[in-house]
């Protein structure tokens, strides 16, 4: 009798909690719990995805993990999809994954080590699995790009499928940007037609975090400015009629808010299952945190003015309604 007062008394406890799960109606602000940076967005079927950077110190960022949700205010998290020890050439620094989904594969793009020059280790690698959770193993067993091109430090990679299919490798830190051609197999690239494989389209203002996503037919190029760690960290963007630009800055569409959170940027773009509905997904530092490694990541609506520009958005503690896909 004992035992079933108390399974009584358990449950009863439980309920509160309950309820409260099933009347969230908003994501809120961080959408899940963790330090999490650099967050890719994307759906796969009828399921949002984020991929991003386990916010620690250099040598504690060694793995991913994944965060999938149907209605983007419920998350469920699928740990260590990806590690050092299913890629050798790894050690440290795992950063700003990009994934995309081809000939049903799931190609996982990351750099890894933060190196500093031509002679280390390291740069921007590929994994792939069957499952959007993976396991993911190592696509090539070393970096895909190992050397600066252009001055661009190998890390911030953004894969994009243009219209006709083909697909491209936007990626670069220390104030350049570059794009390069994927072959089929994502094993390397396919030369431009003036011979060169790495072409520079660095924007006024770029710092890093490149993305791209059409819309109406143009190309809109974005990327983050500022310290990752500073207050001036924030998203600005480009239209153009081409993916090779060339991309004149127009505004900063994203930064933090005194009253709300410090640091915003290094965004990736959803749509939903309207055919003008757009989220912005990023991390932002706390007010409370001074560690510049405390992220988190968080989601808001992103509007278009009449002219196809993009409004400023603003950020929030609330995120955004919830939103199944069709």
């Amino acid at each position: 009798m004992k035992n079933c007062i108390a399974a009584a008394i358990a449950l009863l406890s439980l309920q509160p909690a309950l309820a409260q799960k099933e009347k969230k109606e908003t994501s809120g602000n961080p959408i899940f719990p963790g330090w999490y940076a650099d967050p890719e967005a994307i759906v796969f079927g009828k399921e949002y995805w984020v991929y991003p950077t386990f916010s620690a110190p250099y040598n504690k960022q060694v793995h991913f993990d994944a965060f999938s949700s149907t209605d983007l205010v419920n998350w469920k998290k699928h740990s260590s999809i990806l590690d050092t020890s299913a890629v050798k050439w790894a050690k440290r620094a795992m950063w700003a994954p990009s994934i995309i989904k081809k000939d049903n594969k799931y190609f996982f793009f990351f750099g890894a080590n933060d190196i500093q020059n031509d002679q280390e280790k390291g740069g921007i690698g590929v994994a792939v699995a069957d499952k959007p959770e993976g396991p993911y193993k190592d696509h090539l067993g070393k970096p895909l790009i190992d050397k600066f091109h252009n001055g661009a430090q190998p890390i911030d990679q953004f894969v994009f499928r243009d219209k006709d299919g083909q697909h491209y490798l936007y990626y670069g830190g220390w104030k350049h940007c570059n794009v390069a051609k994927l072959n089929d197999d994502f094993t390397g690239f396919v030369p431009f037609e003036d011979g060169t494989i790495f072409k520079e389209v660095t924007p006024e203002g770029y710092v890093e975090g490149p993305f791209m996503f059409i819309r109406d037919g143009k190309y809109y190029f974005m990327w983050s400015e500022g310290g990752w760690t500073g207050p001036n960290y924030s998203v600005a963007y480009a239209i153009a009629d081409s993916p090779f630009g060339p991309f004149k800055r127009i505004d900063r569409i994203l930064q933090q808010d005194p009253e709300v959170a410090r640091g915003a940027g290094h965004h990736s773009i959803i749509q939903g299952p309207g055919k003008d509905q757009y989220y912005i997904v990023y991390h932002r530092r706390p007010l409370t945190e001074t560690d510049g490694n405390h992220r988190e990541t968080c989601i808001e609506v992103m509007t278009f003015n009449e002219n196809g520009l993009i409004n400023p958005v603003k950020i929030t503690t609330t995120g955004v309604k919830k939103q199944k896909l069709k």
